[in-house]
């Protein structure tokens, strides 16, 4: 493996991009600048940068990805299906890991004594482009300790299409959306019993819409929270490690870049294909920080990003130039909370997770060194012993529990 240069890396981005829109160039002269647009901001992404590219031939890298496909355990792990619906009709699709009352009931005696607290439910939501299974560590490690929902937001992973958003006309997602999903979600799997939330990125917003539309909610039930790489708002001033001139040119034409490829969803699926090498190495470059990160892990978030259709992606974008909660943080105000980012997150900066520590000023702030936008999956040990300690502050476990093992070889069953 060789790592080019950032000038060849830029150069590489034009090309694709001026392929693809030379092979649609009827398309794209309906869409107007997105053309063009579209070469700024895979240059753009490039630039600063040296992308890793495998000197072997194209066959060699789609058979090596196969391989890691087949043989990574990430995103394996399946609990108890269950569907809700939102209040416009879209059906979110969650899953349970139950603890066995049974098997539990002396394990609780023993580590919390005959005043047993009742059981906790830990709700994980996940963040943009993503699915549930993006807390594969996690959950592996929580399991048969805590009982567990997790979830995926409209339109991604095994959720249903949005209702609201689908089809032409539709309206586009808002954060204040979300939250409602969340509650409605809550409604279903967890309808009574304490609570913990725990959200990246998109889905810290969403625990803040949450916060902001149903407080009663937070006040009566939830006994802590953990906001891992996310953002209370002034997402809008966001650089993404780009070069000043670089985001202004991105910022002005990205919104009509993403409805112009949204319009086009099956012409641009092939060319995210034909571009393969090109993604990978963007997903690598604004997921992860560590030059070290587990090949299958890397092609496990490649995965779950690709899976999100290009016309999803251009919906959700809006919404986070809007994204404003830093009022609702404070119905989080004396919960335990951890508020948890990584050093080098190129999405949600590390400085959006410090603000949000400077609202909630008992909370935990733990910045992860050496860590991008997906720190749960590249640190998951850490991030996980950090969730764990949340959940004693909670009460949901005894500080005498042991979490299990990461999951980084867990497998169904495990």
């Amino acid at each position: 493996m060789s790592e080019t240069g950032t000038g060849d890396v830029a150069e590489a981005a034009v090309g694709a991009a001026a392929a693809a829109a030379e092979a649609a160039s009827g398309n794209w002269r309906r869409a107007g600048f997105a053309g063009a647009a579209i070469g700024v901001v895979a240059a753009g992404a490039a630039a600063g940068v040296a992308l890793e590219r495998l000197t072997v031939g194209r066959g060699m890298r789609r058979k090596a990805r196969l391989a890691l496909d087949a043989a990574g355990p990430y995103g394996a792990l399946r609990g108890t299906p269950g569907k809700a619906l939102a209040d416009d009709g879209t059906a979110l699709y969650y899953e349970v890991d139950e603890v066995d009352p049974e098997a539990a009931a002396p394990r609780r005696r023993r580590l919390f004594g005959h005043k047993t607290p009742a059981p906790v439910t830990v709700v994980f939501s996940h963040g943009y482009c993503l699915s549930q299974d993006s807390w594969h560590f996690q959950r592996a490690a929580l399991r048969g300790l805590v009982r567990t929902v997790h979830w995926d937001q409209r339109s991604h992973g095994r959720s249903a299409r949005g209702t609201s958003q689908d089809g032409s006309g539709g309206r586009p997602v808002t954060i204040d959306r979300l939250g409602r999903d969340l509650k409605t979600v809550i409604d279903a799997a967890a309808p009574g019993g304490p609570l913990v939330l725990v959200g990246h990125s998109m889905g810290g917003m969403t625990m803040m819409a949450l916060a902001a539309h149903h407080p009663e909610l937070v006040r009566e039930r939830v006994v802590g929270a953990a906001f891992v790489g996310t953002s209370s708002g002034k997402l809008g001033e966001v650089s993404y490690g780009l070069p000043v001139a670089g985001v202004n040119a991105v910022r002005r034409v990205l919104p009509g870049v993403l409805r112009a490829l949204g319009s086009q969803a099956e012409l641009v699926e092939r060319g995210r294909r034909a571009t393969a090498d090109l993604f990978a190495g963007l997903v690598k470059r604004y997921s992860f920080s560590s030059k070290d990160v587990d090949p299958a892990v890397a092609r496990f978030a490649e995965r779950m990003i690709e899976s999100t259709p290009i016309d999803v992606v251009a919906e959700f974008y809006p919404a986070f130039a809007e994204h404003d909660k830093t009022e609702a943080l404070t119905v989080f105000q004396e919960l335990p909370v951890l508020v948890l980012a990584g050093d080098k997150d190129l999405v949600t900066p590390s400085t959006h997770s410090e603000a949000i520590g400077d609202v909630l000023r008992g909370a935990e702030l733990v910045i992860v060194p050496d860590a991008g936008h997906l720190v749960m999956l590249e640190h998951p040990e850490t991030v996980t012993d950090r969730i764990a300690d949340l959940l004693v502050r909670a009460g949901a476990v005894s500080a005498a529990a042991t979490v299990g093992r990461y999951g980084s070889t867990a497998h169904p069953g495990d």
